[in-house]
This record gives C-alpha cells, sequence and structure tokens, in this order.
C-alpha cells in the first residue's frame, strides 16, 4: 500500500509525530492557562446550574443516596493527607536511638507507618547533612596538610 503522506507535509513534526521544538507552525505553543475544548464545552453546561445540582446532590446524600454522600463528603472534607504530630525524640546525634524511637511510636499505634517513615527520612537526611560536613572538614584538614608538606619540601 502506498504511502498517501505528501512529501514535506510533516516537516515540523519529530518521530512519534509529536511537534518537534521550536516549529514552524506554533512557535509559542499553548498559551498557558488555556482550558481545552471539553471543559469549556461542560462549563457552558454547568454555568447557571451549578448551585441547582449542587442542593440536589446535597438532598440526595441526606436521603442517604451512597455515592451522593461520598461526593459530597469529598469535596466538604477531602481525606487529610498528613497531620501536625508532636513526639519525644532523643538528640540526634545518636541517629540510632532516634531511629529505634521512630520505631517505638510506630509499633505503639503514636503515629502511622507512613508518618514514622517520614520522619525516618528526616532523620536519615541528617544522617547525610553530618556526613557531608564531616567529609568536608577532612578534607580540608588532609588538604591543609598536603599543602603544608609540600611548602616544607621545597624549602
Amino acid at each position: 500500500m502506498a504511502n498517501r503522506k505528501k512529501p514535506g507535509k510533516n516537516r515540523d513534526r519529530g518521530p512519534g509525530g509529536r511537534f518537534a521544538p521550536g516549529n514552524r507552525a506554533n512557535p509559542k505553543g499553548r498559551p498557558k492557562g488555556s482550558k481545552n475544548k471539553t471543559t469549556l464545552f461542560v462549563e457552558s453546561l454547568l454555568e447557571g446550574e451549578a448551585e441547582e445540582l449542587t442542593r440536589a446532590l446535597i438532598t440526595k446524600a441526606k436521603a442517604g443516596h451512597g455515592t451522593a454522600l461520598e461526593l459530597v463528603f469529598s469535596r466538604i472534607a477531602p481525606a487529610r493527607k498528613d497531620r501536625h504530630i508532636s513526639i519525644k525524640l532523643p538528640p540526634l546525634a545518636d541517629l540510632v536511638e532516634a531511629h529505634t524511637a521512630v520505631i517505638r511510636y510506630v509499633a505503639a499505634g503514636e503515629i502511622t507507618p507512613a508518618e514514622g517513615q517520614m520522619i525516618a527520612n528526616l532523620i536519615d537526611m541528617r544522617r547525610k547533612a553530618v556526613e557531608s560536613a564531616e567529609l568536608e572538614a577532612r578534607l580540608a584538614a588532609l588538604e591543609a596538610r598536603l599543602a603544608a608538606q609540600g611548602a616544607g619540601a621545597s624549602i
């Protein structure tokens, strides 16, 4: 079967049919914040009807319709992503003991495993920062010692 594409027709497209960067067809790209046609269509349908539809949904939710109730609550009170927690950790100089304390809080049910993981990640970030600072100090000391030895050898 012959290729029906005209030569040079898709010169602005890269492999896979996507527009290549800097193509001449639309050099600036889609404007930021512009909405697609489906979104605009749905918004035009709901224009002026949103309040009435919301009231109808709330009425159904009050009548015990599970799906309506779920929709209403997902908008009014969405699931919390995280919460403020307050736990007492040992000094972070002892990182092993800090991790042990986090595990104890999770095991006791005082914090969730996900919260424990987040705190453990923070403690690990602290460990990495301390290691980096110590390594930098050791490297600076070695460089200073080598510079002093080099200066003494040339005298």
